[in-house]
């Protein structure tokens, strides 16, 4: 299966982006700061439990195909996911500390609202579809005992748990950090610069040495 340097660094990017804000983390601020930790709490098991179990699932049916149907579109799908993720790392840096701003603005919502919302918003989230689509497969070793399938539900599964760790902290919190958050947009920026310099220097590393498994 994956060797231990190969898991971490495919981790240190799934962390990266999951601790940076974006439309996720802040619609689950937004609802936490307006409508309380619950429906926060939903809007998070939405985005990850639920939209996870769909993305993980069409993940390793879909690109698990791609794998053995084409050698020449998959190593293309490589340049494309180490072209995003410096792409996505440069915005970062450049955008840090404004999107805070943008949270959601505070109306009442029922538990299923907040569960389906959260569902809709991880499912077009092009941040997530990116990650788990174009980033994701690059950790996949197809001359490697294990089913390419295997390999590509077991990662999709450790990304969705971990971003439902970040982001059920976060909708448990929200109600003092949202509002402690907000006030402080220079931590944001730095926050945001942080995860924008490791995910420019895994696109890098991706486009330079041909293979990110190539570090084990």
């Amino acid at each position: 299966m994956l060797h231990l340097p190969t898991f971490l660094a495919f981790y240190a990017a799934a962390l990266a982006i999951q601790l940076s804000p974006g439309p996720d983390m802040l619609l689950v601020i937004g609802r936490g700061v307006g409508q309380g930790r619950r429906t926060a709490f939903m809007s998070a098991v939405g985005m990850t439990l639920v939209a996870g179990f769909i993305q993980v699932l069409l993940l390793a049916l879909g690109i698990a195909s791609l794998v053995q149907a084409s050698p020449f579109a998959f190593e293309m799908l490589r340049w494309v996911g180490a072209a995003y993720l410096m792409w996505l790392g440069a915005r970062l840096l450049v955008g840090s500390g404004r999107r805070i701003r943008s949270a959601a603005v505070a109306r009442s919502i029922s538990d299923a609202a907040a569960l389906r919302e959260g569902t809709i918003n991880n499912l077009t989230n092009p941040k997530a579809l990116a990650f788990l689509f174009v980033f994701l497969p690059q950790f996949v070793d197809p001359a490697d005992g294990w089913p390419v399938a295997v390999q590509l539900l077991l990662l999709g599964v450790v990304t969705k748990v971990s971003n439902f760790a970040v982001l059920s902290t976060v909708a448990l919190g929200a109600g003092t950090f949202g509002r402690w958050l907000a006030r402080r947009p220079g931590l944001i920026a730095w926050q945001e610069r942080f995860a924008g310099v490791v995910m420019v220097g895994l696109g890098l590393r991706l486009a330079l040495s041909g293979d990110v498994r190539s570090a084990r």
